[in-house]
């Protein structure tokens, strides 16, 4: 055995492992249990592809008058950073003010795809891990813009397939994609490891 791995063995006895509950191993790791997260996935997945269909087919989102819309939803945005409780912060609304609003016309191309994208690979369970975490970031997003409507629900949703995303995509396109391309810490049947496991 190399020094190296005599080495990496020393250093691995000083790790501390804290061991997965039963309860979320169940819930988050039991492909059992896919058939909730399938639910959910469609649920959430339908959610953000209508909506980005809806702005994709709108011109004000996406063609001739792009930006009209975001424009009017960062002034209403901005509108909410006045009072004593203010439902907007004012930091956010710099944000809103300084980078968003003099590019309406690129984030109304950016939102609408995405939300377009996020929606597809949520119900084909593509990366649903993935997914999940970029449309709960808009879900915040436009919860700090000051809108609530279906915004808290689906960042729930979407918490709870980032927390699943080894099985809530698994009756989907993850249950092959992810087992070919593996993940940082264990690479699949195309990426494989080089390296032998430590002792062989």
């Amino acid at each position: 055995m190399s020094n190296e791995n005599i080495k990496s063995q020393t250093e691995n006895k000083n790790l501390v492992i804290i061991e997965e509950s039963p309860v979320a191993r169940v819930l988050f790791g039991d492909v059992r249990l896919s058939w909730l997260w399938l639910i959910l996935r469609l649920y959430a997945g339908y959610e953000w592809l209508a909506a980005g269909l809806e702005k994709i087919r709108d011109p004000n989102w996406v063609g001739a008058n792009a930006g009209t819309s975001m424009a009017g939803f960062v002034n209403g945005a901005l509108a909410k950073t006045t009072g004593a409780h203010a439902a907007v912060q004012a930091w956010y609304g710099w944000f809103l003010q300084n980078v968003v609003l003099p590019n309406a016309h690129i984030w109304s191309y950016l939102i609408s795809f995405g939300e377009f994208i996020v929606g597809v690979a949520l119900i084909l369970g593509i990366f649903t891990g993935i997914a999940a975490f970029f449309g709960g970031f808009m879900n915040v997003n436009y919860l700090m813009a000051g809108s609530v409507s279906t915004n808290p629900m689906l960042f729930v949703l979407a918490t709870w397939l980032v927390l699943a995303w080894r099985t809530a995509g698994w009756i989907g396109f993850d249950r092959w994609i992810l087992q070919a391309l593996g993940t940082p810490w264990r690479p699949g049947k195309i990426f494989k490891e080089d390296n032998k496991v430590l002792g062989e």
